[in-house]
Formats: structure tokens, C-alpha cells, sequence
């Protein structure tokens, strides 16, 4: 099913959702207005010809200096139809996106990075705090704005070049080191 077919199941399920189709090679795409984020993810769970019943991954993506600046982007998987999904709602950092959490509550922990790594507040979350970064920690580092301070020389290295002679004694030697 591509994004277009979609899209048709979806208009007449969901009202005032205005749907278009995300350029991609993989995964049918598409982006939607985030005010109409949870009502879409409850037609996709729900309707019988999608079923999308896997929140695989929630992330993000930073398009500085573009306005609006991110696009959250939610993968969905569907184990009876066989199908997947990207959503993707371009988001700000002032304007929240709702939580798809009373939906899939497996994206409670995802929201939860997204908003660690890139700053994207999830309307109604009932714990946004950190989750990899210290709870201390200033800024948020996925960001393109995001001030990198590390100055490190560039590291080359050569290929690993062993002989087959090498090679098999390094295979006799751990074989006869392995406890039977």
C-alpha cells in the first residue's frame, strides 16, 4: 500500500486533516498537521485495512535555518497487514506536538529522547525529562545550533594484514586456549 492509498483510507476517518505525501525511496511518507497527530494514529491502529499496531521508532530531524525548524518523525509497523508507515509533522521549538502516548505507550520513553536530544516538547507527556543526558546537562545536543567545543586531528589507520599462516595460528592458538 503506497502513501496516496493511505491517505484515501485516512480523509474520511479522520476530519479536517489535511495529508501530503512525503517524498521517499523505502517507505510510504506522510506528513500531517501535528493538531491532528493522535486522532491519525488512532485510525491507523484501529482501521482493519491498515492496523498499524508497532510504534517502531519515534525521532527527529533538524533543519536549521528552515521554519518550522524540525520534523518529528514516527515509523509504524503493521504485523497483519505487512505494511509500514513514516509520519512526519514539522514541528518548532515553542509550539508542542501532542503525545501519541495514550496510543502506543511505548512512546513515552521515545518522546522522552526526542526531547532530550533535540528540544521538542511533547503536549500532554506525563514525565519529559531527561533520559540520556545528565539531568544537569544544558542545551540539548542534536540541535545544529548546538555548540561543539571538541577539537580532536584527524586519525587514519592502516588495514589489518595478516598472512594465512597468521591467520591459522591465531585460530589453532585460541582453539586449543577455549576450555572443552
Amino acid at each position: 500500500m503506497d502513501a496516496p492509498a493511505i491517505i484515501d483510507t485516512l480523509g474520511p476517518l479522520v476530519a479536517g486533516a489535511v495529508y501530503e505525501v512525503g517524498p521517499s525511496l523505502d517507505v510510504p511518507t506522510i506528513y500531517l498537521p501535528s493538531d491532528r497527530l493522535v486522532a491519525t494514529c488512532v485510525a491507523l491502529r484501529d482501521t482493519p485495512s491498515l492496523r498499524f499496531n508497532v510504534l517502531v521508532e519515534v525521532t527527529a530531524a533538524d533543519y536549521l535555518p528552515r521554519a518550522p525548524r524540525f520534523e518529528v518523525v514516527y515509523h509504524l509497523l503493521s504485523i497483519p497487514n505487512r505494511l509500514r508507515v513514516r509520519l512526519k509533522v514539522r514541528a518548532t521549538a515553542q509550539v508542542a506536538v501532542p503525545t501519541i502516548q495514550g496510543v502506543w505507550p511505548a512512546a513515552g520513553w521515545l518522546e522522552r529522547e526526542v526531547w532530550d536530544m533535540f528540544g521538542v516538547v511533547f503536549d500532554g507527556h506525563p514525565d519529559l525529562r531527561r533520559l540520556l543526558m545528565p539531568d544537569d546537562w544544558e542545551g540539548h545536543p542534536q540541535r545544529k545550533d548546538y555548540p561543539v567545543q571538541i577539537r580532536k586531528s584527524v586519525q587514519t589507520y592502516e588495514p589489518l594484514e595478516i598472512s594465512e599462516e597468521e591467520f591459522r595460528a591465531n585460530l589453532e592458538r585460541d582453539r586449543v586456549k577455549r576450555p572443552r
